[in-house]
């Protein structure tokens, strides 16, 4: 958060003399010594600044968005010499890293070297529920460290946006919606990224994945390669749904939960996985969310809050001795009876459908071969005329019948053998056959 003017870190007398520039830095450092956040404030009478500065400050942010300036208001400025005239890398001081993600904001209005300008900080994402804008707690947890994908990134802040859609995560509910990357990536650090779950889910990146990625009820950081465990993440969700008042969003929690468990192969998230589903189907069946809670079930998510620290399902529960949700009372035989009844409709319709499709192929099959035969009849007649005749005009418009003929033939034969289509069913039949030669209007 150091600051100051002029040389060396910022131009002086430029683009006229007396012209002063100062700079600011950010708190965080990079591996090198240097400082990351760095900040360079323009004279304020410089032509154009409206349209460069950002909406947060009246700083140049980037090397890369000053020389855009340059280039823009003083075409004919030696931009090289510009920069030459004074250094953009600043180091640290004491080396020693501050919190992460966090930067300056000043007014447009507001002089940046405003000494109390230098205490307002602000998540980078401009997001006020930041989770690193929170009171500390009282275990102190591993620093994050920024990498330089998305960290570098203006707006992007690793405390509280997606690593996926780059969206703020939400801390409703617990935060049960995003899981955070806690991998040890260097001494003293943490990777500290965050994801939402769904984003992970539809990004193959979360849940029970086959392949080459090989997940089971895991989740895949992409920026640090790291697998997390989502088992006992989970495992709050029936904890964190006791606080809920509202049946829709408790629905929505353990669905989630559902999501991320289905198709585990691993015996603990198996268990899990009937416990949340058979509290589901109470709120399904009607049961209220205080008659929820008084149940059994819940006394079984307690047991699965030390999940994390247990291995194999020695520390689980077993779900034999839980008294199974009633199932609603029906009589098996005339259930099956119905369904029989029910398939055997099936069948009579198809057959049916079949026999109907049948017919009509059946009918414009030999309707086109009909067709067929009375061509050629009348070629074999235009044919035997045609030898009786000699020369002479006669002749020429015989041979013509003739030649007409032989083509109208050539069409009809085609068509008969895109006709023939139909012996692959009819859905399996292009729609244009269909409606042109057997008028069966199909819709889409």
């Amino acid at each position: 958060m150091e600051s100051g003017v002029g040389l060396p870190y910022a131009p002086e007398n430029w683009p006229k003399p007396g012209d002063i520039w100062s700079w600011k830095v950010g708190p965080r450092v990079g591996g090198r010594g240097t400082f990351k956040d760095r900040y360079l404030y323009p004279p304020k009478h410089l032509p154009g600044l409206d349209t460069e500065m950002t909406r947060r400050g009246n700083a140049f942010r980037s090397r890369l968005s000053l020389e855009r300036y340059i280039r823009r208001a003083f075409p004919k400025a030696d931009v090289r010499k510009f920069f030459a005239s004074f250094t953009w890398t600043i180091p640290s001081t004491d080396g020693m890293s501050q919190k992460q993600c966090l930067v300056p904001v000043y007014s447009s209005d507001e002089d940046p070297m405003h000494e109390n300008g230098f205490d307002n900080v602000v998540c980078k994402a401009g997001n006020d529920k930041c989770r690193s804008l929170m009171p500390p707690s009282d275990t102190k947890p591993l620093p994050a460290m920024p990498c330089n994908i998305c960290c570098s990134e203006p707006s992007f802040c690793s405390d509280c946006c997606c690593i996926l859609c780059c969206k703020s995560i939400s801390l409703e509910h617990e935060g049960y919606s995003y899981v955070k990357c806690e991998a040890v990536v260097s001494e003293g650090y943490i990777c500290g990224h965050v994801a939402h779950i769904n984003c992970a889910l539809r990004a193959y990146v979360a849940g029970t994945i086959g392949g080459s990625i090989g997940l089971d009820a895991e989740y895949y950081c992409r920026r640090c390669d790291a697998r997390k465990d989502l088992v006992p993440h989970v495992s709050r969700f029936l904890e964190i749904c006791q606080t809920v008042e509202y049946q829709g969003d408790v629905e929505k929690i353990l669905n989630l939960g559902i999501c991320i468990l289905r198709g585990s192969r691993r015996d603990n998230a198996k268990e899990l996985l009937n416990c949340i589903e058979s509290t589901v189907i109470k709120l399904k069946c009607g049961t209220s969310l205080e008659n929820l809670w008084n149940d059994d079930a819940p006394t079984i998510w307690s047991d699965f809050s030390d999940i994390g620290e247990s291995k194999g399902n020695d520390t689980l529960q077993s779900l034999q001795d839980v008294t199974p949700i009633e199932p609603m009372p029906f009589n098996h035989e005339a259930e099956m009876h119905k369904l029989e009844e029910e398939i055997r409709d099936v069948l009579k319709g198809l057959r049916g459908a079949q026999e109907s499709e049948y017919q009509i192929a059946e009918a414009r099959l030999y309707a086109q071969k009909e067709c067929l035969d009375d061509l050629y009849r009348q070629l074999e007649k235009e044919k035997s005329e045609l030898s009786r005749c000699g020369s002479g005009t006669d002749a020429d418009s015989l041979m013509t019948n003739v030649v007409k003929r032989l083509d109208q033939i050539r069409r009809e034969v085609t068509k008969l053998k895109e006709m023939e289509e139909v012996a692959k069913g009819f859905g399996r039949t292009p729609r244009g056959i269909l409606e042109e030669y057997f008028h069966l209007n199909i819709e889409e």
